[in-house]
């Protein structure tokens, strides 16, 4: 045991120095201290109040009891020889990842997938620090292994590459193709959250590259990279579409990859036999109306299956339109959201429910009649400037080449009205090729203000769990949003198709670690982020040796490590004497 000194450099340039009741202990092989008792500034402390526990103690167990040691009294009154600041790194939160990484059984998943091999670097390590990157502060590949090796703490990894990442990713594409990591993460997840997998939200996305051209398919391998619907509105570049199946609680459980020119209804007999192979037992799947074929809805019910199917109203469809002529009193339900149950002629078992959300109701009256307002300006417009330039003509005022100038803008004019994305859809066109708002379609719309229609082949689900499952669709949707904002799935530079695969696992494991974390705290991701990149790790050097040590622990800190139940970091990590 013995008094250890440290000291700290104030924003003036003084100097704090502090004293502490200190001893050594070895851990595997390395000597390492323990801070007993801190006992504060040395220009404020007891030093005859020291000198009396001293002799306190010598009087009991021999000694000289007259003073302290030479060295400890010239440290108290001079300080500990002044230590510098070597290294600085956040480690909050690549400390709180790692700790869920492990308990999601992700590493020993991806630690079996490559056993038998030989590397020089811990694969597992450097596939758990692209995904905490992605996380943390997302980069490309290259700048990402220069983040681990400069700019983080992630345990057990001190330094890693740009070729050490894409040979991680590679053993991550491999060992996915059959789902295997993806299962044993879910397992891990259901067992550590007891989530409900009763209900299983599926829905799809697209992601875009940076290139003008698809590829061109081989006889070995199909184009991957292909020009399709895209849901960025950006048809112009070639695309990929990801599928994410997520839980009523919003955690990711699966992840797909398809070609680009991959349309909803083909993919959804895939996502099925894949979640069958899990064995999950009883399973709702919850779909939007851009799966709802009749096909697809039938193949959801193989092997006892179920659904819950978002089903098209505005296409004026003989299921719609029955649907809305069935007379009936509406439910009220939670968060401001009216239920009606209707049977339909025809449609055997499967249940139909009309949904009411007056609040969205009263919106949409709004947005269409600012849309029928700015047409009916635009009209009137074109009109009045038609009429003017036609009087102009007629008084000779205006040529014949300038007539037709006239009117061939105000052709442009009708046309790029007639086109437009948001507005076409209230507008009808006679046959004397003059636009008009097409009333009919304003009243039948008018009828199904905050209105939408499910269907569900369950018979013991009732129509308000009927409902509130399909609102817990958005969670799948806030997943893609979180892929492309917070962790940016996008840009994506890679060519390789099992690169691009890699990639997209790499994302959705970011995405679940941080639902996972968000679950169990109680908040979002960017302020549980925020408050654990405070929580540093700090490499000290001086004439005494080298210690590595944490900052102190705040309240902040100590909540979110108490509420994922995780030990925070040591406030000693290594300790190196000269």
């Amino acid at each position: 045991m013995y008094l250890r000194f440290t000291q700290r450099t104030n924003a003036d340039g003084t100097t704090v120095r502090y004293a502490a009741l200190a001893h050594n202990r070895r851990v595997n092989g390395k000597v390492k201290p323990d801070v007993l008792m801190n006992l504060g500034r040395i220009d404020r402390l007891d030093v005859d109040g020291l000198r009396r526990l001293a002799a306190s103690i010598t009087k009991h167990f021999g000694g000289d009891a007259t003073a302290l040691s030479d060295d400890t009294e010239a440290a108290l009154t001079a300080g500990a020889a002044p230590m510098e600041v070597i290294d600085s790194r956040p480690i909050g939160t690549s400390w709180l990842l790692d700790a869920l990484w492990k308990r999601l059984d992700i590493a020993a998943a991806i630690t079996k997938a490559t056993d038998g091999r030989h590397f020089t670097t811990n694969m597992e390590r450097v596939l758990f620090a692209l995904v905490a990157n992605r996380a943390i502060e997302p980069m490309s590949k290259l700048s990402a292994a220069e983040w681990a090796s400069e700019d983080a703490i992630i345990c057990g990894l001190t330094a890693m590459d740009e070729d050490q990442a894409y040979r991680a990713m590679d053993l991550l594409a491999e060992a996915d193709t059959t789902g295997q990591v993806q299962q044993a993460v879910f397992f891990a997840v259901a067992n550590l959250l007891n989530l409900e997998v009763d209900l299983l939200f599926f829905d799809t996305t697209s992601t875009y590259f940076e290139r003008d051209e698809e590829e061109d398919s081989t006889p070995e391998q199909r184009a991957f990279r292909r020009y399709g619907k895209s849901k960025d509105h950006r048809d112009d570049l070639p695309q990929i579409v990801i599928g994410l199946a997520v839980t009523k609680e919003g955690i990711p459980v699966r992840v797909w990859c398809w070609p680009g020119n991959t349309s909803d209804q083909q993919v959804l007999a895939e996502v099925k036999d894949d979640m069958r192979d899990w064995k999950l037992g009883r399973v709702i799947t919850v779909v939007d109306r851009g799966f709802s074929s009749t096909d697809n809805l039938a193949y959801l019910r193989r092997a006892g299956g179920h659904f819950i199917a978002g089903m098209r109203m505005r296409d004026g469809g003989a299921l719609a339109d029955q649907a809305l002529s069935r007379q009936g009193r509406y439910q009220s339900v939670r968060d401001n959201l009216r239920v009606k149950e209707v049977r339909l002629d025809g449609a055997g078992d499967v249940r139909f429910i009309i949904c009411h959300n007056p609040d969205q109701a009263e919106r949409d009256r709004h947005q269409r009649e600012q849309a029928i307002a700015r047409i009916e300006a635009e009209l009137e417009r074109i009109a009045a400037q038609r009429e003017r330039d036609r009087a102009r003509t007629r008084k000779g005022s205006l040529s014949a080449a300038a007539a037709a100038r006239a009117e061939a803008t105000h052709v442009r004019a009708e046309c790029a009205l007639r086109d437009h994305p948001t507005l076409k859809r209230w507008i009808r066109q006679h046959k004397n090729d003059r636009l008009v708002i097409d009333r009919a379609k304003v009243k039948a719309e008018a009828n199904l203000d905050g209105k939408y229609l499910l269907a569900t082949s369950d018979p013991d689900i009732t129509a308000e769990e009927t409902a509130l499952g399909y609102k817990n669709l958005l969670e799948a949707e806030r997943g893609f949003r979180d892929l492309k904002s917070e962790l940016l799935l996008r840009p994506v530079f890679h060519r390789l198709e099992h690169r691009i695969r890699a990639h997209v696992l790499i994302c959705w494991l970011a995405l679940l670690l941080t639902r996972v974390a968000e679950r169990s705290v109680g908040q979002s991701w960017r302020h549980i982020r925020r408050e654990t990149a405070r929580l540093k790790q700090v490499t000290l050097a001086g004439e005494a040796g080298t210690i590595t040590q944490t900052t102190p622990l705040r309240p902040g800190h100590k909540g979110i490590y108490q509420a994922l139940s995780i030990a925070p970091p040591p406030r000693v990590t290594a300790f190196d004497p000269a």
